[in-house]
This record gives structure tokens, C-alpha cells and sequence, in this order.
């Protein structure tokens, strides 16, 4: 029976599958996900307590960031296995006490979903038992508008997310998909993108003999400039 409990609370949907769906209660009332961000994308993502330090950061952050993502069409959802009161006075002392890098007066408008049962938790593998069995690690969902999970960063306890990274990864994965290309390491928009690899060796050898926009390195690695402002003209919302 222990291991079924396991597996069941690791359990995790993967990339490329359909997001769980579930209801639960938040504090801006009843959600339906990700029915209810149907052509939106979402940022899916949980906490292990209220009234932590390392959450507080976070949700400071996440508050203050909120408009940056609403601008590329990316809505904020947060869990604990917290209760719906405790994250209500959470969030206020937030609000009304707590003043940290340059942030005060944060209000959360975003929805925390209460999930004392576990179970929103459990069908996303936010419980680990070798991290601990009575809260959430720090897990990253990517729900994209078709509520298909794109991307998973997972945390430990002690450790804080990068919210640059966070960004960056979701501008990255639309840019991907308007302009269909590939991002390399460290990608930020403006930087050289990745065209897909040649399906045959006529393309190879035409890439190889070509000037101009493209930039091969080998046949299979080339890549081509689009500005940073055709970007966000094709991303961001105006």
C-alpha cells in the first residue's frame, strides 16, 4: 500500500499530454482548468506553505511580474495544499506588512487554489515524497492555449525560482511556434534562432552554398536573425 501511495503522489503528466483537468477553489473563486484559459497560455505553478519566507519572494514576484505576462498572453495560477483562509490572510499580510526588494504593497490578484485534500497536487507529482509528503515542491507547468503542458521546471523547497528564466522560456516556446524555429542556449529575443535541420542532402547542400540570412555551421546547424522587435510585434500584446 505504501508504494501505491508513492507512485500515486509522483505520478506527473508529461510533456506533450493533455494538462489534468480539475475544479477546485482559489481566492478569486471557483476555476475550472485549463477550460476556463482556453486560448490563453498559463503558468500552472505550486508552492510548499503559506506564510514561508521563500514563497513570500515568490509571490511578491509573480504579483509584480503579473502585467509582463498578461502582455504575452500568459495567465499566473498558483497551489498549495494550504487552505482557502490561511491563503487569504496570507496574501494580505503580504499586502499590508511586507516590504522586500524594492517591492511593497503587492497585491495578488491571480488565483491560489486551495488543495488541502492533495489532490491537484497529486495528479501534477507536486508531492515527493523524498522532498517531503505534507507539501508541494516548487513545480512549473507551461499549459499552452490549447491546454497542451509545453514545459516542467521543477524546484526543491529551499530553492527559489528564476523568474528571467521563466520569461524567457515562454517567449522562447511562442517564438517557436509563430515563427517555426528552435531556440539555442541562453536564447533572448534578438538573438540568431535555430532553422530546422535539413530533410535531405540536396537542402544540406543548398544551405551549405548559400548566402545571405542564413548562417551554417554544418549542414544540420543553421541559423538566421529575427529582431527583437519582430518578436514582440508578433508576441506581445499591444
Amino acid at each position: 500500500m505504501e508504494n501505491i501511495l508513492k507512485q500515486e503522489a509522483v505520478s506527473m503528466p508529461r510533456i506533450g499530454e493533455n494538462a489534468p483537468s480539475f475544479k477546485a477553489i482559489t481566492t478569486q473563486g471557483i476555476i475550472n482548468f485549463p477550460g476556463d484559459y482556453k486560448g490563453s497560455w498559463v503558468i500552472l505553478f505550486s508552492h510548499p506553505a503559506d506564510f514561508t519566507p521563500v514563497c513570500t519572494s515568490e509571490f511578491m514576484t509573480f504579483a509584480h511580474l503579473e502585467s509582463k505576462f498578461e502582455k504575452a498572453n500568459c495567465k499566473l495560477v498558483g497551489l498549495s495544499v494550504d487552505g482557502l483562509y490561511s491563503h487569504i490572510a496570507w496574501l494580505r499580510t503580504i499586502k499590508e506588512k511586507i516590504e522586500y526588494n524594492g517591492m511593497k504593497d503587492i497585491e495578488v490578484k491571480f488565483p491560489l487554489i486551495e488543495d488541502i485534500t492533495m489532490e491537484v497536487a497529486k495528479k501534477y507529482g507536486m508531492i515527493q515524497p523524498g522532498e517531503s509528503n505534507t507539501k508541494a515542491v516548487r513545480a512549473v507547468f507551461f499549459v499552452d492555449t490549447k491546454g497542451i503542458i509545453r514545459a516542467i521546471i521543477y524546484y526543491p523547497l529551499s530553492l527559489g525560482r528564476n523568474f528571467d528564466e521563466l520569461y524567457r522560456a515562454l517567449i522562447a516556446m511562442q517564438a517557436a511556434d509563430a515563427f517555426s524555429i528552435a531556440t539555442p542556449a541562453d536564447w533572448q529575443p534578438g538573438n540568431d534562432v535555430i532553422i530546422p535541420t535539413a530533410g535531405s542532402c540536396g537542402v544540406a547542400k543548398e544551405r551549405m552554398e548559400l548566402k545571405g540570412d542564413l548562417k551554417c555551421y554544418d549542414w544540420f546547424f543553421c541559423t538566421k536573425k529575427i529582431s527583437k522587435e519582430d518578436i514582440e510585434n508578433t508576441i506581445l500584446k499591444k
